[in-house]
């Protein structure tokens, strides 16, 4: 399936959602007035949770420096979030892309063989409505890839985290939203995405009985090895990541 937008000024991006990892297709000319619908639509992406994501830039006029920072900022922005590889391709090279800390290949068909193929079976989604019942639907997701994926140790954390993160949406954003899990390496990410801009707040003192996520949060820091959230165009991704307590190198990360 392919969908594609057009930006603003002269940048044109298309989203191929059929490759094994999707590859977004850039072409025009990157300026300072296109670089943030650029990292909206990247980020849109990556929200989805790939294993990762293809950038072919091949086509796109090299843009000024300050136009490419967008790139490293995004890298920067998703460095702490277990979501996917960034992957850019560009015949050109890196020594086209100065600074901004991808690993750049050829293009897609050399990124795809150094990357291997994905494993659908290791990540799991579920659309849900801001109702009640939501989160113990969210319970069953965990609990079936807990088992599935051979970490029930980590069903009973995954389950709090995913609990605090839907009823946080429930409440607060009132939005649609979905559920992701998906393996870490020994460990499991958890996250959700919503259509709402509100972040949760977290202080690690008392909590305002009225707070967006305050309590919720204490307790998924209490949990979680790390957890953060990334803001999308429309919307933001909360997540968690949770370590593998028998995994010594999950334990001493």
């Amino acid at each position: 399936m392919h969908n594609g937008a057009i930006m603003a000024s002269e940048v044109r991006h298309l989203v191929d959602r059929g490759s094994e990892y999707p590859l977004v297709r850039l072409t025009g000319a990157l300026d300072a007035g296109t670089a943030q619908a650029m990292r909206a639509a990247l980020l849109d992406v990556l929200a989805e949770q790939p294993e990762a994501v293809l950038v072919d830039a091949s086509e796109l006029i090299l843009p000024a420096p300050d136009a490419v920072s967008v790139l490293r900022d995004v890298r920067q922005e998703t460095a702490d979030w277990p979501a996917a590889h960034l992957a850019l391709c560009d015949t050109r090279g890196a020594a086209a892309w100065p600074g901004i800390g991808w690993p750049v290949w050829p293009g897609p068909r050399e990124a795809l063989a150094d990357l291997g193929r994905p494993d659908p079976d290791h990540r799991l989604h579920l659309a849900l409505e801001p109702a009640l019942g939501a989160a113990r639907r969210a319970r069953e997701l965990i609990t079936e890839a807990c088992a599935r994926w051979d970490r029930p140790e980590l069903a009973g954390p995954a389950c709090i985290v995913v609990t605090e993160l839907v009823n946080n949406v429930v409440v607060h954003a009132r939005t649609p939203m979905v559920v992701l899990v998906a393996t870490h390496g020994s460990g499991l990410s958890v996250a959700v995405r919503d259509h709402s801009g509100i972040v949760p707040t977290f202080t690690g003192g008392p909590v305002p009985p009225t707070a967006y996520g305050g309590r919720g949060m204490l307790l998924i820091d209490s949990v979680a090895e790390r957890w953060g959230n990334l803001r999308l165009g429309e919307g933001k991704v909360v997540w968690a990541l949770l370590p593998d307590s028998e995994d010594p190198e999950s334990a001493s990360m």
